[in-house]
């Protein structure tokens, strides 16, 4: 295994929440990484680690080689991939995502 997928792995498996995003939770880069952290913060989140993709092309393209999905942002919740943006708008929208995240323990 490289080294960037050793770091996206033990990323991913020692936090129970992380966005793999472009820009930061502060400054999104794109609108797809800000729709993403708006609806987490909707949901009442309290513990949230982001990973500027731009920083690094190797986490960049690692990332999405590990989840096996072709875009920017992925979130992971205790160590389980479970999707970009589209996908955590249709969660909150069935309220699937809080019931995710109240799950992980990490809102308020």
């Amino acid at each position: 295994m490289s080294t960037v997928q050793e770091f996206l792995s033990q990323t991913v498996t020692d936090n129970p929440v992380v966005l793999f995003m472009k820009g930061t939770a502060q400054f999104p880069q794109c609108g797809f990484s800000g729709r993403a952290i708006q609806l987490l913060k909707s949901c009442g989140l309290k513990q949230l680690i982001t990973v500027n993709v731009l920083e690094d092309d190797e986490v960049r393209q690692g990332i999405k080689e590990f989840s096996n999905w072709p875009t920017i942002p992925q979130l992971y919740v205790k160590g389980e991939f479970v999707g970009g943006s589209d996908i955590m708008a249709e969660m909150h929208e069935s309220g699937e995502l809080k019931q995710l995240l109240d799950g992980a323990g990490v809102t308020g």
